[in-house]
């Protein structure tokens, strides 16, 4: 349960840890952000996307990890787009970070593809569907790369307690938790920003997805759907909260992503979203 006392969000922020993941850090003076699309959709789209959000990120001075999927094993359909596969979509968004300089995550489903991944990536994260998976806990702490847990959509902010000690006995302690909105009836999230306090009082780094955070599970019958025009409302709330970093999934054409496409920031509009955060960031500064 979360604490009686009081202490302000910039405090709290200040009581975490601070995570060096390759040429970049969570937990300090600057925010984070993850982004990148839904799903590897093939090397040319991939690299197309690292190079314009590193060009925007640029632009503003904004630091970022850059995110991909190589397989999207939780879908609404057995029919819909999964993914490339675990080497090869390692191997692929490895390279993509590596031509921009930033490092790289993506998500992960079993112990085997941990150790796979870990060859090639620099943020590890565990899907919020799979974040009491204990032995897919373990492997990814024992890869000795950085951990990024997604909060379960059916979790407190407190039950992530045991989680980090999960991580802390298989020797991890890099590692970090995504809020990333709580099922609230049927199809349907609602996001907490009282999380974000709660999740950094326990002195974890905090992420806020604000992509996934509106989407609306099964909403569309055989395939989910969801409120991206709130992604940016919700993305702003987060950091005015104090948060250490804001994930956000992006596109060239969300209406044309085989995955998650209602709920992916455009790229022409990433620019203004960006600087929007990072005035809330300073503004609390």
């Amino acid at each position: 349960m979360p604490s009686k006392k009081s202490s302000s969000a910039r405090s709290v922020k200040k009581a975490g840890k601070f995570l060096r993941i390759g040429s970049v850090s969570l937990g300090g003076d600057e925010p984070l952000f993850i982004l990148g699309p839904c799903v590897i959709e093939g090397e040319k789209p991939l690299l197309r996307a690292a190079k314009t959000i590193k060009a925007i990120c640029d632009d503003l001075g904004a630091q970022f990890i850059f995110k991909a999927s190589y397989d999207k094993a939780n879908r609404t359909s057995g029919s819909s787009y999964r993914g490339i596969g675990t080497l090869d979509g390692c191997r692929m968004l490895a390279e993509a970070g590596a031509s921009i300089g930033v490092p790289v995550t993506t998500d992960i489903h079993s112990p085997e593809e941990a150790a796979i991944a870990a060859e090639f990536i620099d943020l590890l994260q565990i899907p919020a569907f799979l974040c009491r998976q204990t032995d897919l806990i373990e492997a990814a702490a024992r890869t000795g790369r950085a951990v990024n847990v997604k909060k379960g959509q059916f979790l407190a902010p407190w039950d992530l307690a045991p989680i980090a000690g999960k991580l802390k006995a298989a020797g991890c302690s890099n590692f970090c938790f995504t809020e990333r909105g709580t099922t609230f009836g049927y199809n349907n999230l609602v996001a907490d920003m009282r999380s974000l306090y709660w999740i950094r009082e326990q002195g974890f780094p905090a992420i806020f997805d604000a992509t996934h955070s509106v989407q609306r599970p099964g909403g569309g019958g055989g395939h989910t759907t969801g409120d991206g025009h709130l992604a940016p409302v919700l993305a702003r709330a987060a950091m005015a909260a104090g948060v250490d970093g804001i994930f956000l999934e992006t596109h060239e054409n969300p209406a044309k992503a085989p995955s998650d496409g209602p709920n992916q920031i455009p790229h022409k509009n990433l620019p203004a979203v960006l600087h929007s955060l990072l005035a809330i960031h300073n503004a609390l500064a």
